[in-house]
């Protein structure tokens, strides 16, 4: 808009009066983007229909992925099992190593389990709203990228921690983790099964013998119980045996010599036995009800 007839005179445009009328017709076609190549386009349909896209084929392929190759399970869970080494999944490794300092466990467990985790996710919650800079090239943003790559030498640092430490205490008390002997288990099953050859003779179940002993009785009073239960049948997943056809093996002066030292991870039972209330007569008239468990 000019004001004045001097030729040096600056010209601003306020804007064009030619406004054109739309048609209702118009105002319901949605604006064509083409125009604004790489600016923006519509959310609904075409930048969900892409995500969609991306995620079904990401999803397909852990379909794949885990069909082709199942997860590895251990035994059944056995709470007296005091061999086995409780491990989180790997992208729990960071917390699990976080929690075995001093000032994050014990008394400042809290400080570990809920604070320094709420600040680290509540952060990350509130980056969208703390960081608003326009600026997305990295090294403009000081701050959040040093946050950033701190945050990531962390994690990778106390992730590859734990998983050392963890793979020393298997060698130290020679290990091997369940999920692994499990599955060395399953396929020497498979390998006997599809050998062929002679057939094998099943072997025959071993029963309790003389129940109506009076050793029978005082063993539903001793601590074997615990380990080796009512059926005697142990916990062979864990490293406890069986003790149907323990008299197969072992006369009674070896059972008693197994009370009175102990054997392999199983500690001295003797004197636990006389302080739940058991006589020198009750565990030698156990270890005799014992001896008599035999296949034959």
């Amino acid at each position: 808009m000019a004001h004045g007839h001097k030729s040096d005179e600056k010209i601003v445009y306020v804007g064009d009066s030619r406004v054109i009328k739309k048609t209702q017709e118009q105002r319901l076609i949605p604006r064509d983007y083409s125009a604004y190549p790489g600016k923006s386009e519509a959310f609904i349909p075409n930048f969900l229909l892409k995500e969609w896209m991306v995620g079904v084929v990401v999803l397909v392929g852990m379909l794949v992925l885990v069909m082709s190759d199942p997860a590895p399970l251990g035994y059944p869970a056995d709470p007296k099992n005091t061999a086995f080494i409780p491990m989180p999944d790997w992208y729990f490794l960071f917390m699990y190593q976080l929690l075995k300092y001093p000032y994050t466990s014990g008394d400042y467990v809290v400080l570990g389990a809920v604070v320094v985790p709420g600040l680290l996710f509540g952060g990350l919650l509130l980056a969208p709203f703390l960081d608003t800079g326009k600026e997305r090239r990295f090294y403009r943003r000081p701050i959040a990228s040093s946050l950033m790559i701190l945050s990531l030498i962390a994690c990778t640092y106390l992730t590859y921690t734990s998983w050392s430490h963890y793979q020393v205490e298997l060698k130290e008390k020679n290990i091997i983790p369940e999920h692994i002997k499990r599955e060395e288990e399953m396929h020497a099953n498979k390998g006997g099964a599809a050998g062929g050859g002679a057939k094998k003779e099943t072997k025959k179940a071993a029963a309790i013998v003389a129940a109506d002993d009076p050793g029978a009785a005082i063993y539903a009073k001793a601590t074997c119980l615990a380990c080796h239960g009512a059926q005697l049948k142990g916990m062979p997943a864990s490293g406890v045996p069986a003790l149907l056809g323990t008299g197969d093996t072992h006369t009674k002066e070896d059972i008693m010599g197994i009370i009175k030292n102990g054997k392999g991870n199983m500690p001295a039972m003797y004197k636990p036995n006389i302080d739940k209330g058991l006589t020198d007569a009750d565990i030698d008239k156990l270890a005799d009800w014992l001896s008599k468990q035999k296949t034959q």
